[in-house]
């Protein structure tokens, strides 16, 4: 009987396996992280181990000293708030933490958590230690938060069955847990909520030296050299947001893949984010309709935020969140009881001097 010929195999599988691995210098977790096969190629940029964390030195001393502490004592983690501005690594540092723990990560968002049988199920379908991870954690009902509070404080949840004359209350132990929160408002928290978390860590936006670190390291896991000029480059126009860092890189890795020999030099950086309309100052096109907004259409302010938002068509809690805090804390606005007002940074950055279009001087406040 004639054999049957065998298929040829393709060489693609294996050519995309061979360069589709960590880096040479890779720690072990963090080769480990990068052949997890479902996680995409994007998020291995993530850090897995605190050592592999850069910046944040504060906040992660004082999360590693508690690890180190409730290891010892064989105890679940105390609850965990982490707060401050979007893409500083709230997220990551608590996948830091489940790791460092040795516990799965049950993650989930505020908005999410529409009615309390939602809670209820994601809190008994936890093993003792685990981590419970809500995301914007300061958009949950408030009808939803009050279940947390004896479940974070007694580990208990008291649920009702039934309605009107056959109602009773009954009451579930959970195992001990960790409840690690995340939002970009704290203020918005209620006060018996945010006194529940007996770890309480602000980040704060990064140094241009450290987002350069967190450049160079991402850059060797997605295979394209650069220089230390290079690095620097692409970290001055970051925002000081660790995010925004590895967006930038992975825009400038296009540009060099294709036009520079996949090698990133800070001539080649330059050019590229001027592409994405990223000046050397970090601001993008957004960035500049708002600053024009205020100083060319009403002569550096007060205007309002609604006003500004409808003028350059943006969300108010948009421009609120993502915007305004980097143009603030580099001195382009002022947010004043009247309404935001340009500095005389704004009129520079924009080419149109100190003086408004009324004939005023701007304040500088």
């Amino acid at each position: 009987m004639p054999r049957t010929p065998k298929k040829e195999k393709s060489a693609a599988p294996r050519a995309a396996a061979a360069t589709d691995r960590p880096p040479a210098g890779a720690s072990a977790p963090a080769r480990e992280e990068f052949n997890r096969p479902n996680v995409s190629f994007d998020n291995r940029l993530r850090p897995v181990t605190f050592d592999d964390f850069v910046g944040q030195e504060k906040v992660r001393d004082r999360l590693l000293l508690s690890v180190q502490a409730a290891k010892q004592r064989g105890d679940a983690l105390d609850h965990v708030l982490l707060s401050g501005p979007p893409g500083l690594g709230k997220t990551t540092l608590c996948y830091i933490l489940a790791r460092e723990m040795g516990v799965k990560v049950h993650a989930t968002s505020g908005p999410v958590i529409e009615k309390p049988s939602d809670l209820a199920g994601m809190l008994t379908g936890l093993d003792r230690g685990d981590i419970l991870f809500i995301d914007e954690i300061h958009r949950m009902q408030t009808a939803v938060e009050e279940y947390l509070y004896s479940a974070m404080e007694d580990y208990v949840l008291d649920i009702m069955i039934d309605q009107g004359p056959n109602a009773r209350s009954i009451r579930l132990e959970l195992p001990r847990f960790t409840l690690v929160g995340a939002t970009t408002r704290q203020g918005l928290l209620s006060a018996p909520l945010r006194s529940r978390f007996s770890i309480n860590a602000r980040l704060d936006y990064y140094t241009p030296e450290e987002l350069a670190l967190v450049v160079k390291r991402s850059a060797g896991i997605l295979g394209v050299e650069i220089d230390a000029a290079g690095a620097r480059e692409i970290a001055g126009r970051s925002r000081g947001t660790a995010r925004v860092a590895n967006n930038l890189l992975r825009r400038v890795r296009d540009f060099a893949q294709v036009r520079a020999g996949n090698r990133i030099t800070a001539e080649v950086a330059d050019e590229a984010l001027g592409m994405e309309g990223i000046d050397r100052a970090g601001l993008d096109e957004m960035d500049k309709r708002i600053l024009s907004c205020i100083c060319e259409d009403f002569g550096g302010g007060p205007v309002g935020l609604g006003t500004i938002a409808v003028s350059v068509g943006e969300e108010a809690g948009t421009i609120e969140d993502v915007y305004e805090p980097y143009l603030i804390q580099e001195g382009y606005i002022a947010r004043t009881f009247r309404g935001r007002e340009a500095t005389p940074l704004a009129f520079k950055a924009l080419g149109l001097g100190t003086v408004s279009k009324r004939g005023q001087p701007t304040l500088g406040i």
